[in-house]
Formats: structure tokens, sequence, C-alpha cells
């Protein structure tokens, strides 16, 4: 049984002040395995002001400084990835092949962001002026249990890139995550105050932060219902603010496609993490004359899937997160029923042999309109919506037709075709033939999903003011 009280202020652990008492469970088993002390909103201001005091020596820093700074940070990383991985499977009970991704790509994004830094030019002439790029000032940064290293990390990389101090606060459901995390931060050896976690619910803990008038930006990561929140608290300090929202990705199958390769594509691209992911491929939308055949090779696909021990190599798919996670995707199986789509595979329940742990059976709907509810909300769950059209231009109005636009994907065997297709799409990334993305370039969404972009030089310049000085 592991127990989590400190928080992460000034360069040192200190105690929680926080009365609030959470159980961490294991999904697989559903046995507490350990206990965490979330913080106040005391804990909270103590960490502002850490990184307040530590903003003006810090903004001033060079950039062979922080370049240091970023690869002590990965060197750090590195040496946790084993701690991390465990807490990660043990936490949320992601497959050990994600897992072991997200761990490796939380040391990845500050070797990224050196790199990007040391070629960046912070000053450069325009017209008749000089245009300076300043860090913004204090950062807080919110991660989702998710992804709550790999979000943490390449928030905080662009953040150090850019000089500036940040109060990180991961999700409730993630002490774990984030006190593997914190301990890498503290091995790098910043100075005191660059950066501070504090762990705890957003009522307190985020809304302290969001709202306190020493911080300058803000940049969340989670639902749409939340990022709203977080923008109406910000705006009357005027705080600049990014934010990556929900999903409900499309998948778009040309009818020049292979299957054989394109449909294993987008049954990883919908089932990611356990379907656990706002970039989630889940809706795909097949050309009329080709769904028998899809929805044959769907089905048989989903029925070879490995469900179980996420520490099992060959699982491909793990448990939910929580009671709460497995019941909400229930409820979408039962709405797609109730609402007429057709039942490919998987259904209401767990997986056959699973009595114990908040397993669902990846499930996979045909004949799906894009007003059904299964088509409309973000599930985040392995429940894949099917829905036939008639044309490529169709297929792009339905993938259109959402409040959503944070990804997308294309599937051709001609590429020139593909991308005048990702052109027609609003989405902030089209990802063509493939499902790994480019953590160089710029990641965000359009519409509800959400505001500002991550990844690459648009990641830190999300941490970046521009300053003009106009001579005489």
């Amino acid at each position: 049984m592991r127990t989590f009280d400190q928080n992460y202020i000034d360069g040192a652990f200190v105690p929680v002040t926080g009365e609030a008492l959470v159980d961490i469970v294991d999904p697989a088993t559903e046995a507490v395995v350990g206990r965490a002390r979330l913080a106040s909103g005391e804990d909270a201001r103590r960490a502002v002001e850490a990184a307040m005091r530590a903003q003006r020596a810090f903004g001033r820093t060079t950039v062979a400084e922080r370049v240091a700074m970023l690869e002590r940070l990965q060197a750090a990383m590195l040496a946790h990835a084993d701690a991390l991985l465990e807490a990660t499977i043990t936490e949320y009970s992601g497959p050990v092949a994600r897992a072991k991704w997200v761990a490796d790509y939380a040391a990845q994004c500050f070797g990224d962001a050196a790199r990007k830094l040391s070629s960046y030019a912070f000053e450069r002439t325009v017209g008749g002026s000089i245009v300076v790029m300043e860090p913004v000032g204090v950062s807080g940064l919110f991660a989702p249990w998710n992804s709550a290293a790999g979000t943490m990390a390449s928030k905080l990389a662009a953040a150090i890139a850019a000089g500036c101090a940040t109060v990180i606060k991961p999700s409730e459901l993630s002490p774990w995550q984030a006190h593997v995390v914190s301990g890498a931060i503290h091995a790098a050896g910043l100075p005191s105050g660059v950066v501070n976690v504090v762990t705890g619910r957003g009522a307190d803990v985020g809304a302290e932060i969001g709202t306190h008038p020493g911080v300058a930006k803000l940049s969340f990561t989670g639902s749409t219902p939340t990022g709203k929140l977080i923008a109406r608290g910000a705006v009357d300090t005027m705080k600049r603010i990014s934010l990556a929202l929900t999903g409900k990705s499309a998948s778009l199958l040309l009818d020049d496609a292979d299957l054989e390769t394109a449909l294993p594509l987008a049954l990883g691209a919908a089932f990611m993490n356990s379907g656990q992911a706002c970039v989630a491929g889940t809706r795909l939308l097949v050309p009329r004359a080709r769904m028998p055949e899809v929805v044959d090779r769907l089905r048989s696909a989903v029925d070879a899937l490995r469900v179980g021990d996420p520490r099992d190599p060959a699982t491909a798919i793990g448990p939910m997160v929580s009671r709460a996670q497995y019941e909400r995707v229930q409820h979408f199986i039962r709405r797609g029923l109730d609402q007429g789509a057709t039942l490919v595979a998987g259904g209401e329940g767990r997986p056959s042999g699973l009595d114990r742990g908040w397993f669902v059976r990846p499930t996979v709907f045909a004949d799906v309109r894009n007003d059904m509810d299964i088509a409309r909300e973000e599930i985040f769950g392995p429940v894949l919506s099917v829905l036939p059209v008639e044309s490529e231009d169709q297929a792009i109005d339905v993938a259109n037709d959402s409040p959503y636009g944070l990804q997308a994907y294309v599937f051709s065997a001609d590429v020139d075709r593909a991308r005048r297709v990702a052109a027609r799409l609003q989405a902030g990334t089209v990802l063509i033939n493939r499902v790994a993305p480019d953590l160089l370039a710029p990641f965000g969404g359009v519409r509800q999903s959400g505001v500002g972009r991550e990844f690459g030089v648009a990641g830190m310049e999300a941490f970046l003011e521009p300053k003009t000085i106009t001579p005489a």
C-alpha cells in the first residue's frame, strides 16, 4: 500500500495541507493499492508564490542555461522510466505497450524542446522594428489522468524552453504518476520554485491556480466543459490560455483504400489507450459499397483482440480507469442499441472470463447515423461507430458535422487525393495512412476542441509574448 501525501513546492517535497483523501484503485483488480491526500487551495497559493519568486531570475536565463536544464530533465526522466511504467500500469491500467511509449515520450519531450530551443531566434527584425520574444510569466499546467506523465512533460518542456516558471496540477486520479514525475524533476536540479507540482481537485487547487493574479498563462488538457470553466475564470486577469479539449475524431476510409493495411490502422486509432484518448478515431466513415467487407473484417479483428491484464504484452485493451468510466461506456453502448445502430462486435457487460476489474467489451456498431449519441459524444472507451457514406464529398461533410475538430485520419492508396481530402477537413491535425503523431508539429483543435497549439516551436511560442521595440 503506497501513500502519497506530499507536494513538490519551491524545490522540496512538503506535506500536503489538504484534508481530502482518495484511494488509488487498480482498475484491473478493483483492489485498493494506495492512498493520496489531496492538496488544498493554500497549497496551490504557496506553489504560485514560489513560482513568482523564481520567475524574475528564471526569465533572464540564457538559452544555453535552459538547454542544459532540459537535457538534465530528459536524463532524469529516462532514469525514472521504470518507476513511471509501474505507476502508469497500476494507477490507470494502461496496456504495457502504451505505458512504455508514454514513459519514453515523457523523456523525449525534453530532448525535442532542447533541440528546438537551440536554434530559435528570440529576436528578429520586422520592418524598422526589433521584435523580442519574452517569457509570458508564471504558467499553470493542467494534466489529465489518461496521459498524466506525457502531458506534464510536454507542457513543462515548452514552458522551460520559453523561460516560464510553472505550477503543475495533475489530475487527482494521477497522484502516483505525479509523484514519479516530481521525483525526476527534483533529480534534475532546477532552481527552486521553477517547477512546482500540486495534486488536487479542480474545485480548489485548479480554481486557485486558474484565478490567481500572479499566474499569467494557463495550459489545460481535458474536457471541453472544464476548459470553458477555466477560460471564464482566466478572463478577469486576462491570462493567456491554451486548451486541448474533447475530440470525436473521424477516420475517412476512401474507396481506393487497401483494407488489409487501412483497417488495422483505423481500429488502432479507435481503440488506442483502451479507447481512453481524446484523439481516438471513433467515427469510421466507409463507402456504402464497401460496408459488407469492412464490417466482416472488423468483426474478425475485434474478436481477436486480447482484453485483460495490462501487464501482458499481448493485451490490446485494458480496463477503464474507474467504475464511473465503465458505467459511462455501458450507457453509450445501450444508447447505440436503443437508437437503432447494428451491433457488429462486443456489447454490454464484461468480456467473458473477466469477473473483476472495469473491463468492457470492445464494441463496433454499423449503420450508425451521425445524429446518434454514439456518433456525437466522446465516449472515452473502445466503442467504434461505422457510418456508411455515398461519396467522398459526403464523407467530408459528415466528418465536419461535429462540434469538435481535434484530429482526423484519412486512408487512401492515393496520397495526393488524401491530401486534398485532408485540406477540406475541419480538424487541427489530419494523419494520412498513419496513426502515430508527429511530435514536432503543432497539435491542437478547432471549434470546441480547443484554443492554441502545443508541441514543437508552436508549443514553445505559446509561452512567449512578442515585444516590439521601434527606434526613432
